[in-house]
């Protein structure tokens, strides 16, 4: 019996996972699930920050015929270079001083299920030959010990545009090429319509049941800023939203105004610290450094100028033209930066 109900339906189950909405973006992507549930191709999904990539890979691995064997989720930029093939592969009692017994590695502890490799674009020039080499054959070798063959699904997932990050010289190609056997691109929030007042529903009436409330409901203000808001950390941040809601007021509305979101949004983004860069070799390392300073720079100078490009072009002492090329790179919609989006 197949997991998924007629697609018109607003909402789709499968076994550990829901996934909310009608919108035509988003069952072109449950149709896109159910399809890729029925094979072991090595598949990335792309999407920006909240869009619900992990959820996207729990409802294919749990939709597939591997759906009784693990599903193990590993954050890349956790694992350090120094670990690397031992906490991918494992080892053997003795392979070194503190191995004291045989530890199984995350691949093995996928044997027979699926491994969702998440935040892939950070990992170290290092970190993506292992890789590589694990994904020519699936076989491996755990330290100190021999050669064996896996039996897992490999997917992987990526806020950032990996085939940009190849241009640039910040990711390998032979590896984007063997993970982007197919791929899959989750629609922002705001590209989905009314999914966004599906999902608040969704998550309204959750947490009224896990805090035993009455349910609340969507004041006509909300509704309105609901639809007109870009929602940059999409999915994600309308359900901390109303999380939010039903820990700290106790009102019968869910009441938020659009420039109450704006505001909201301004003060997260001069609040935000650059991450920790990743180590490696120098000259990645630095390359690193360099982009993560151009893309918070031309974030802060459109924040600043609304999206206007020449303006921010005559702030920065830029031409107009490279300054274009510049915030093309690092995939910046100057619409996210006005203070009315687009509906």
């Amino acid at each position: 019996m197949s997991h998924w109900p007629h697609l018109n339906n607003p909402t789709v189950n499968c076994q550990h996972t829901q996934l909310v909405g009608r919108s035509a973006a988003f069952l072109r992507v449950v149709s896109l699930i159910k399809k890729l549930s029925t094979c072991d191709a090595t598949l990335l999904i792309q999407g920006e920050t909240g869009t619900g990539k992990e959820l996207v890979a729990r409802a294919i691995h749990y939709s597939s015929a591997r759906s009784d064997q693990p599903f193990i989720p590993i954050n890349c930029g956790a694992i350090a270079d120094g670990l690397l093939e031992s906490e991918l592969f494992g080892y053997e009692r003795g392979a070194f001083t503190d191995a004291k017994a045989a530890r199984a590695g995350i691949i093995a502890q996928a044997e027979g299920g699926t491994l969702l490799l998440d935040e892939v674009e950070v990992m170290s020039p290092k970190a993506q030959v292992v890789l590589l080499r694990f994904l020519e054959d699936h076989a491996y070798r755990p330290v100190g010990g021999h050669l064996r063959q896996a039996n897992v699904r490999v997917i992987t997932a990526s806020n950032r545009n990996l085939r940009t990050m190849v241009d640039n010289g910040l990711f390998r190609e032979d590896l984007f090429f063997r993970l982007n056997l197919v791929c899959l691109q989750l629609p922002p929030l705001r590209e989905r319509g009314d999914d966004v007042l599906y999902l608040a529903e969704n998550f309204i009436a959750r947490f009224a049941r896990e805090y035993q409330q009455p349910p609340r409901l969507l004041h006509p203000d909300s509704i309105s800023a609901f639809q007109r808001y870009s929602w940059p950390g999409n999915v994600r941040e309308l359900e901390n939203l109303i999380h939010r809601q039903f820990l700290v007021l106790d009102e019968p509305f869910i009441r938020f105004t659009l420039d109450e979101f704006q505001a909201a949004h301004d003060r997260r983004k001069a609040e935000r610290i650059p991450s920790q860069i990743t180590l490696g070799d120098f000259q990645t390392a630095k390359a690193r450094a360099i982009a993560q300073f151009e893309r918070s720079y031309l974030a802060s100078l459109l924040s600043q100028t609304q999206g206007n490009v020449s303006l921010a072009a005559d702030l920065s002492g830029k031409e107009r033209s490279a300054l274009g090329k510049l915030i093309k790179k690092y995939g910046l919609a100057r619409s996210e930066f006005r203070r009315e989006p687009k509906l």
